[in-house]
């Protein structure tokens, strides 16, 4: 529990969720784990991490692609259901971050018009960094638990 108060799992996301210490897990998929973001100035903003530490998609074999796409979509499925978005934005990267992970963002009416059609990168950089934009249980911990069983639930169907 340590490790989860001084954010030492942030410097190995996917071994911390092995172990347990990782506290943004929603739910284990088939491919890896789903987490909410760091930040939630999107909210409901979840990451998909694999099982395995792989730099990217092309290194998993077509099963596991397949399925990693598909938890992709479910983790959407549950943001959708929760959240209420207008769309889902997948994004599969790994320039920052030299590891396979999908971002998964729901986008708002409410978004400013000149950000509305841009990519979520887009907006400024304190978005991403500035404390109240970040994940706070007190704050965000029932959306949290509420996407977890939704995605508990979407991941039984595929499955």
């Amino acid at each position: 529990m340590n490790n989860q108060l001084n954010g030492e799992w942030k410097q190995d996301r996917i071994g911390a969720a092995h172990r347990d210490e990782n506290p943004m897990v929603l739910a284990k998929t088939r491919s890896g784990f789903a987490v909410l973001g760091d930040t939630q100035f999107m909210p409901g903003y979840c990451v998909l991490l694999p099982y395995k530490n792989v730099n990217a998609l092309n290194e998993l074999d077509f099963k596991e692609r397949s399925e990693y796409l598909l938890d992709m979509s479910l983790i959407g499925d549950a943001i959708q259901e929760v959240c209420s978005p207008r769309r889902i934005n997948y994004s599969i990267y790994g320039n920052s971050d030299a590891f396979l992970h999908a971002h998964i963002f729901p986008r708002y009416e409410w978004e400013p018009e000149e950000r509305r059609n841009l990519p979520v990168w887009q907006y400024p950089k304190e978005m991403w960094s500035e404390e109240k934009y970040q994940y706070v249980f007190e704050k965000h911990g029932e959306m949290k638990a509420k996407i977890a069983k939704k995605l508990h639930e979407y991941i039984n169907k595929a499955y």
